[in-house]
């Protein structure tokens, strides 16, 4: 960390306070530090305080007449080597998440190309929250370091997750991906689709299946508890996910589950699309609710893009992709045909014909192929069962 540049965000929470233990630390690293500040923060720390500790002054308005410079936020920007945002709040997260940038910290955040790391604090209903966990995925999939908050006594005198990490792991989190040792940054990837695809026909008809996403979110938890950082792109579905390795991604359509696999599988090791996806959708979309006739119509068709077939046209020697089958016939024998013309290295088959299996149950039988024709069955479990099931196998392969 020596001679490392370090720029540091506060934003107004109580926990501000421990961000002068972790300048400190920065600089005693020897490190260089230079803080921007929300006016919020303010109330919580004393401008003296930052600008003795860090040695820098302190940046808190966009357009202050003592700066160098109008454009501050921009050189701040190139200055720095990485960002680290102490306490972030709910309105920071959100910012960023969405593009917003209206004073000091936001502005210099967004035009900020190099790492940064953000350790929400929050009250516990505020973390959990679905907007705010939302946008730390949205900032997760933009490549944010985010450093969990701890389980604790909060300011509003509950108990519950949403304490800020303390400055030591902060320090620690950011010293370790910079020399290499942090063990979330050398993390196996993995890409995971879950869930069906909704192909619409009028504003509120769509063409779907019974998938609810359960083997794809078992899959990419079981994935996630092996140590792997998950994208789980996921179609619509009521299932949510914890697990702080799993990144989500909501979609609708086969067209945008494609367009989400494109922009995230070629940092895949291992790809699972488990994702029940349309194989035909409307040839055309009517803008307005069509309205119910005495006579029979006709819906035109036409066939969606094979996403799994496109991904594994195109992957790479390092990476393992692992396709699945429900078939209802010649289950073996369309399923290895499937693993061949698709150039997939696991398939994982359902059928239909063994009850308790395939859509809308809590329970799975499966078989898995492998290109050399092995073929490994499991007997009815728990999806979660079966999903651990189906990583183990899909990774002792790899190692063979």
């Amino acid at each position: 960390m020596f001679n490392k540049k370090i720029l540091i965000g506060i934003c107004g929470g109580i926990a501000a306070y421990k961000t002068l233990t972790l300048i400190r630390l920065f600089r005693k690293a020897g490190c260089e530090v230079k803080v921007v500040i929300t006016h919020n923060a303010l109330s919580f720390v004393t401008p003296l305080t930052i600008e003795t500790l860090s040695n820098n002054k302190l940046y808190v308005d966009m357009f202050e007449h003592s700066m160098e410079r109008t454009t501050e936020h921009i050189s701040l920007a190139q200055w720095a080597d990485m960002a680290v945002v102490a306490p972030a709040t709910a309105n920071i997260i959100g910012k960023l998440a969405l593009g917003i940038a209206d004073d000091a910290l936001s502005t210099t955040l967004l035009a900020f190309s190099k790492p940064i790391y953000i350790a929400p604090a929050m009250n516990e209903n505020m973390y959990k929250h679905i907007a705010v966990q939302n946008n730390l995925n949205k900032l997760r999939q933009y490549h944010y370091h985010i450093i969990e908050p701890q389980t604790g006594m909060l300011a509003c005198n509950m108990e519950g997750t949403g304490r800020m990490a303390e400055p030591s792991a902060i320090f620690e989190a950011v010293s370790g991906s910079v020399s290499g040792t942090n063990e979330t940054i050398n993390k196996k990837r993995a890409l995971v689709t879950a869930g069906p695809t909704y192909e619409p026909v009028d504003p509120v008809r769509f063409i779907g299946n019974r998938s609810t996403g359960l083997m794809g979110f078992s899959i990419a938890e079981a994935l996630a508890e092996k140590g792997f950082e998950v994208d789980l792109i996921t179609g619509p579905t009521t299932l949510m996910s914890s697990e702080k390795n799993i990144h989500r991604m909501d979609v609708n359509t086969a067209e945008e589950m494609l367009q989400m696999c494109l922009q995230h599988f070629q940092k895949a090791d291992i790809i699972v699309m488990a994702a029940a996806v349309a194989d035909y959708t409307p040839e055309e979309k009517t803008e307005l609710k069509m309205k119910k006739k005495e006579t029979s119509f006709s819906l035109r068709l036409k066939p969606t893009v094979d996403i799994l077939k496109t991904i594994a046209a195109q992957k790479k020697n390092n990476q393992t992709i692992v396709g699945f089958a429900l078939e209802t016939n010649d289950e073996i024998e369309n399923a290895k045909q499937k693993l061949h013309t698709k150039k997939l290295d696991f398939i994982v088959l359902n059928s239909l014909n063994d009850k308790g299996a395939g859509f809308e149950t809590l329970t799975n039988k499966v078989t898995i192929i492998d290109k050399k024709e092995n073929i490994i069955t499991f007997p009815l479990k728990s999806k979660q069962e079966i999903a651990v099931n189906i990583i183990q196998t899909v990774l002792d392969g790899i190692k063979s």
